[in-house]
């Protein structure tokens, strides 16, 4: 944490920063000047950073307004605050907690300091100019722990009942623990269980306090829409990618229109803060399995009808209004900053949940991936109805983008582990080897030569390498890096050209008119292996087009998910892949090697 002057000279230096600067992690305070110092004397004196901690951002408002109305301050505004927070403290992320229709935003990786008065402070909600005064009594912190064991802390008496917790989230992967427990009145409770537990006690005392205990069980979340997160093991949490650097630059937001009426830069600069808190939230749920999470933190953020969130609705408001919200949009250089921001940010969650398209999966996983890719465009639909057109057609854009490509590589990761079984049978490599010595190459090459006009001296050469790497059984992984070369090497001497992209498209068609041809000639033949073939076939065309989307993504300075964007209308062919690998709504069957009839051989 930064000494306070230093904290000072940085704040002010920022508050006269340009307007093309890039402030990431920083943005531009208005209201710097006012708060310094002594709002930042007090924030350093009562709170620090720590690991596996986390407040609720309505919390440490409140607390300001409290310490505004002591010292009879000029408060800023909750959007102006959550910026000074995330100034003093460096490194802070954001996190949606709290069951489904009464969650809240939490800062992750600050607590008040064991020597704050506010250790013994209730969460309030002062107004300022009130005049109200004197001790808050409780406070609402959470904590980490291993085992995601929640107990209440203890409370005091005061003005108004006391309602003091302490939150659990699972271990080093950020999971949720699912036990909640609160007690205002006592020691600290233990809860023990996967269930959900709540212990509340009125604490005494005068203005309200009422005395008295409650306790409700309840076991986990119901109902289907709630089914991703608790069918998944925590164990598969290791399949996860590194969330490290996750979180894209978030570019200044250059308007280079006037702005709407009632629309200030200061406007502009929140939304740019809590769209980045959004995309936090967003990454925290994708870490937990959460997937549900998802479908909430899009209605609360657009301001859906019917949100059904008591938690931070009125919250939301106080950051950004939904009229100014839906304003900011219809300009295009907010536009713009959202599919910017969009295209990054959901690549980015690809590399998380699927961080090596070839490294097994387990199957619960997979199916949870893919029944969330199922569900994003509807969720995303109904959280924006009612928003202007132009940025729901962004917003939907990137999120189909986003849905198919996890459909495409968790296909994909499917028929890699499918391949995988054959790959290691020396039984059905060796029918393979003697089907494929069968195969006219040369009546393939004479009838592809005229459409792919391609030079026959590297049709042979890959055909060789290919029966070589069968016959020596190389693994999937050495397939792989083969597949790498070939695309490496046809597509040479176009690297750095206008024409790459092209170029690349021609590769995959002409890769996929050739192996073709091979598949029917081994149809024509009855080839034994024919299902081992078709099976690989599958595979290398789905890596292959996996390999070239990345390449031409590099080549134009670009994610692969904005290759996908420009053409979603593929779809239908990924649809049909999809029907071959899957019997039901997202159940996986397994792909038949072989065929059990005979078959007359050549």
């Amino acid at each position: 944490m930064m000494q306070l002057q230093d904290v000072a000279s940085y704040l002010h230096a920022h508050q006269t920063a340009s307007v093309g600067q890039e402030l990431d992690s920083t943005p531009n305070l208005t209201h710097a000047a006012r708060v310094l110092p002594a709002t930042v004397n007090w924030l350093m004196e009562n709170y620090e950073t720590a690991d596996g901690v986390s407040l609720p951002r309505s919390t440490l408002y409140n607390h300001y307004m409290w310490h505004c109305n002591e010292n009879k301050l000029d408060a800023v505004n909750a959007a102006s605050f959550g910026k000074l927070i995330r100034s003093v403290f460096s490194g802070l992320r954001t996190r949606r907690l709290g069951t489904r229709g009464n969650s809240k935003y939490h800062y992750y990786g600050i607590r008040i300091k064991p020597t704050s008065p506010l250790v013994h402070a209730i969460e309030c909600k002062p107004q300022h100019g009130s005049g109200v005064s004197g001790l808050m009594v409780g406070h609402h912190q959470q904590l980490t722990g291993s085992n995601g064991l929640t107990g209440g802390g203890s409370g005091g008496g005061g003005t108004g009942g006391a309602n003091n917790g302490m939150h659990g989230h699972g271990g080093g992967n950020h999971t949720n623990g699912g036990i909640h427990a609160s007690n205002g009145g006592g020691p600290m409770a233990h809860a023990t269980g996967g269930g959900h537990l709540q212990h509340g006690a009125g604490g005494a005392g005068t203005g309200g306090g009422s005395t008295g205990h409650g306790m409700a069980m309840h076991h986990g979340r119901s109902g289907k829409k709630n089914s991703f997160k608790a069918e998944m093991p925590e164990t598969c949490a290791q399949y996860l990618g590194d969330p490290n650097g996750a979180i894209p630059q978030f570019p200044i937001i250059d308007m280079i229109h006037p702005l709407p009426d009632d629309i200030t830069m200061e406007d502009v600069d929140t939304l740019r803060s809590i769209y980045r808190e959004h995309c936090e939230a967003f990454l925290d749920a994708i870490l937990n399995l959460d997937f549900n999470m998802i479908e909430s933190l899009w209605r609360e953020f657009w301001r859906a009808e019917n949100n059904n969130n008591n938690g931070d609705e009125c919250e939301e408001e106080k950051y950004l209004s939904k009229q100014k919200l839906y304003l900011l949009t219809q300009c295009e250089s907010v536009q713009e900053f959202v599919k910017h921001v969009d295209m990054q940010f959901y690549q980015s969650m690809v590399d998380v949940l699927i961080p090596d398209v070839l490294r097994p999966i387990p199957t619960g996983l997979t199916q949870a991936i893919r029944n969330f890719a199922k569900n994003l465009e509807n969720w995303l639909t109904s959280a924006m109805g009612g928003c202007p057109e132009p940025i729901v057609a962004i917003k939907l854009s990137a999120v189909a983008a986003f849905g198919q490509t996890l459909r495409r590589y968790t296909s994909l990761n499917h028929l890699a582990q499918a391949a995988r079984a054959v790959l290691q049978n020396g039984t059905q490599i060796a029918q393979m080897l003697s089907d494929l010595n069968r195969v006219d190459f040369r009546n393939v090459q004479e009838q592809a030569s005229w459409i792919c006009q391609c030079d026959t001296a590297i049709v042979q050469r890959l055909e060789n390498d290919f029966k070589a790497a069968l016959q020596q059984q190389n693994t999937l992984e050495q397939w792989a890096t083969w597949l790498q070369h070939v695309v490496d090497d046809a597509l040479q001497d176009y690297r750095g050209k206008p024409s790459f992209v092209n170029a690349a498209r021609q590769f995959l068609l002409k890769w996929s008119f050739y192996s073709s041809m091979v598949i029917r000639d081994l149809t024509l033949r009855s080839a034994g292996s024919f299902g081992s073939f078709h099976l690989i076939r599958l595979l290398y065309d789905e890596y292959m087009f996996f390999i070239i989307e990345h390449k031409v993504a590099k080549a134009t300075n670009t994610t692969p998910i904005a290759v996908m964007g420009e053409k979603i209308n593929s779809r239908p062919v990924q649809d049909d892949l999809d029907r071959m690998l899957y019997n039901s709504e997202y159940g996986m069957v397994n792909v038949k090697l072989e065929p059990s009839a005979k078959r007359m051989r050549s």
